[in-house]
């Protein structure tokens, strides 16, 4: 299908979604933003309903909504999820605009009784497998070392899962890490974690909401064959100046946030460090081999927006993150110095054209840099790896009907690759191989989606995206020998087209409701994914290397099917859900047996293969009443089949789990106490092992199992914490609280990963292999004082 073609095909498509006005009746729109009523912050995803017709409309990603009905009086009812519903009479004779704001809970005092609108949001809508996480009741739950973490969290649902102790990556449904698409602000992040993956890159006080999406991905996501994470950050009190910290175990945050101009502009500025290095540096003498040593990581968020007229908004923000991590033996005259971290740059202009009709459009910078040095004598050894892009894009949000939302756009990516690249010295002896070289690529995108409402049983998203990828030159194609010797070469100029990949994705959620307690759902969705994380470990590190489609390598395919029933008790206080999901995967990428890092371009070590992985997911919430809480729990299978690998046999993939369980309790005692706890239980990772040990020439070698042939232990571990929040006997600007937490109250010692240790001599008869299990964190008890004026 040719470029004209498509874009034939989405004008044909969005004229008929255009042309379905289902009601000859004279129409007047009601349009405006859902705001925060203390901070002026905008709500994503809040339900404006008309009482009187049971139909409406959720807030954008910018809080924005409009609502077209027939001329009459109505009863608007506006909801949002830790918020008091808000009820608002008018009279609709021509088109108005109504900004809604919306109370929170919290803001409330304790005399107050909450007379809450029925929380159904998860059985009307079409959407399947889609976790908001609110950064209140993040705060709630314990994690290691008090810092919370907002990926460590979303691990706690059903068909999320971890690689193993502490780690953030995100593992959705037997996909990898490099599956999901995780989105800061519009723009990609690349690598998601600090201290080598056991923390996140996001500071929970510089965020305003997080959503991921598990299946069923809405057609104006694309790039990913898994998930959507997409978070975003806080916009800035537009009323009063505003100050949030905390000072924990291992690291301190401090955020400031206020009005430039009242009602017109205002700003958001978070920062976080670690200081590691500092508690770490008293137990490490100074003049010791180990002397200089040391790590720390820190990142930056900034955000800026200003309110040009009622039609006209300019939103910028910025991250910039960090993680040093330096090992000095001073003995064996030895260094390492390893930094790495992203930067992102994002600019977004929203206009609303009329009432029903509105855009965003966003510029993206973002870069993603590692580094690896080392220094021994006189010899130095770097090597890098990074990618940077530059990204625009345009999305439109046109609110047809009461029955019809439409969402259609572009995109268009730019991005710079640099896989693995190796350079060292010598003295004055400077050497530069001739290594992997840098690549270049276009991604563009089309997409265009519907949110259709048949009647009160029926809901219906459909889509349908198409994408295309452009390895671009310069680029030099090499032949080689099967040592790898170069011996012929193409060369391809600035500009000139390598190789082209395009398709067309279709997407399409439904749901039909039984009563309005319970409802049906099914998905169906295709991706494709261009950008690809290969790695030859089971955990998110740095040294993962990321490479682009180009001509030997071919562009990640997903079909991914899921279904499931949603049921609401006792008056939405319990949300219970039950998915299954089948995904198949095409061009799945692995390093070929026997890989050894070395400084030729990565691709020449690729195999490759599919994958498929099946399920499914139970889940319990408790919503309503002192104690709340949840209970996940994912069955699953994920497996992988290379005809290089294993014998051409399948195996489990290493982020497979057979048993997956998470149990979450808040239950609040007091105004000034609350209690939570987390108990997780996981089968344990699948591992190679070797099976055979022998000498060859007095040399011990090791035979290996099939890949992922055993399992490590089963990991479980159980979490407390206890929140304390003083109330002062007069009104006080300060507010604090102090978290008592404790992590693997009962010390379990989980398995990080194994090893074998050799005593003993062959020639005397006394050699011993033994296998030994590594294991992170015992019991860790933390404390953190957070402070808010």
């Amino acid at each position: 299908m040719c470029f004209k073609d498509v874009l034939r095909s989405f004008f044909i498509l969005i004229l008929f979604f255009s042309f379905q006005l289902l009601s000859a009746q004279e129409r007047f729109t009601i349009a405006g933003y859902v705001r925060d009523s203390l901070s002026r912050e905008t709500l994503i995803g809040a339900t404006i309903q008309a009482r009187e017709l049971g139909r409406g409309v959720s807030s954008n990603q910018y809080g924005y909504y409009a609502l077209s009905l027939p001329k009459g009086t109505y009863t608007l009812v506006v909801s949002f999820v830790g918020y008091l519903p808000q009820e608002k009479k008018v009279d609709l004779q021509s088109d108005m605009v109504l900004d809604l704001p919306l109370l929170s809970k919290s803001g409330l005092s304790q005399e107050i009784v909450i007379s809450s609108k029925k929380r159904d949001a998860n059985v009307r809508n079409a959407q399947m497998g889609q976790i908001d996480l609110s950064m209140s009741r993040a705060k709630s739950v314990p994690v290691v070392f008090g810092e919370v973490d907002p990926l460590k969290i979303l691990q706690l649902y059903p068909g999320v899962s971890n690689a193993g102790e502490g780690n953030s990556g995100l593992y959705v449904r037997g996909g990898g890490p490099d599956q999901n698409l995780i989105l800061l602000d519009d723009a990609v992040v690349y690598n998601s974690g600090h201290l080598f993956g056991f923390f996140s890159v996001f500071n929970g006080d510089a965020i305003k909401n997080t959503t991921l999406i598990k299946g069923g991905m809405p057609a104006q996501y694309g790039g990913r064959i898994s998930s959507v994470l997409d978070i975003s950050m806080k916009e800035g009190n537009m009323d009063k100046y505003q100050m949030e910290g905390g000072i924990g175990s291992i690291a301190s945050r401090f955020s400031l946030q206020g009005p430039i101009k009242k009602e017109k502009a205002s700003f958001m500025i978070s920062g976080r460090r670690t200081y590691i290095d500092a508690l770490v540096k008293p137990f490490i003498k100074k003049g010791s081999q180990f002397d200089g040593s040391g790590y720390y990581f820190y990142d930056f968020n900034a955000k800026f927006n200003y309110k040009f007229s009622s039609k006209d908004r300019l939103y910028l923000s910025g991250y910039f993150g960090r993680d040093k991590f330096d090992f000095v033996n001073n003995k064996r005259q030895f260094n390492v110095e390893v930094p790495w971290g992203n930067s992102t740059l994002s600019a977004r202009w929203n206009h609303v054209f009329h009432k029903k009709l509105f855009m965003n459009t966003t510029a993206v910078y973002n870069d993603y840099q590692f580094s690896l040095g080392a220094l021994q004598n006189s010899f130095k050894f770097v090597l890098s790896s990074g990618i940077r892009d530059i990204n625009l894009k345009t999305d439109l949000d046109h609110y047809l009907t009461p029955e019809h939302k439409l969402k259609y756009g572009a995109l268009f990516t730019y991005h710079r690759i640099t896989p693995s690249v190796a350079s060292g010295r010598q003295d004055s002896v400077i050497f530069l191989p001739n290594n992997a070289q840098t690549k270049y690529a276009n991604e563009i995108a089309f997409y265009a989606q519907d949110d259709w409402e048949l009647g009160q049983r029926w809901k219906i998203n459909y889509g349908l995206r198409w994408s295309a990828f452009q390895q671009m030159g310069p680029f030099t194609q090499y032949s080689t020998d099967p040592n790898g010797n170069r011996l012929d070469s193409n060369s391809f100029n600035r500009g000139e087209l390598v190789k082209n990949y395009a398709g067309l994705e279709p997407r399409m959620t439904m749901r039909y409701s039984l009563n309005d307690e319970t409802s049906i759902k099914g998905s169906v969705s295709r991706n494709r994914q261009y950008l690809h994380l290969v790695s030859n470990a089971g955990t998110t590190l740095p040294t993962d290397v990321w490479v682009p489609s180009t001509l030997r390598v071919k562009p990640q395919l997903s079909w991914q099917y899921s279904a499931g029933v949603f049921k609401n008790f006792n008056d939405n206080a319990f949300e219970t859900s039950i998915e299954v999901y089948y995904k198949s995967m095409q061009n799945q990428i692995e390093y070929k047996e026997g890989f050894t890092p070395s400084i030729k371009d990565p691709e020449e070590d690729f195999v490759f293969g599919k994958g498929w992985s099946y399920g499914s997911e139970f889940f319990i919430n408790k919503t309503k009443g002192k104690f709340t809480g949840w209970i996940g729990y994912t069955l699953a299978w994920s497996w992988r089949k290379f005809p290089d690998l294993n014998n051409g046999n399948k195996y489990p993939a290493k982020y497979d789990r057979r048993h997956d369980l998470s149990v979450v309790g808040i239950y609040e005692i007091s105004p000034i106490w609350k209690l939570s706890s987390v108990f997780v239980y996981a089968t344990g990772n699948a591992i190679t092992l070797p099976e055979k040990f022998f000498l060859i020439e007095g040399v011990l070698t090791q035979q290996f199992s099939e890949i992922n042939k055993y399992r490590l232990a089963p990991y479980h571990r159980l979490d407390f914490s206890a929140t304390y929040s003083p109330v002062p006997k007069k009104a006080r600007k300060w507010q604090s609280n102090w978290v008592f937490s404790v992590y693997n109250v009962y010390s379990r010692k989980n398995p990080y990963f194994y090893y074998y240790n050799q005593t003993g001599s062959a020639f005397l008869g006394t050699l011993e292999v033994q296998a030994k299990q590594v294991s992170l964190f015992p019991v860790i008890p933390s404390v953190t004082y957070n402070f808010k004026f």
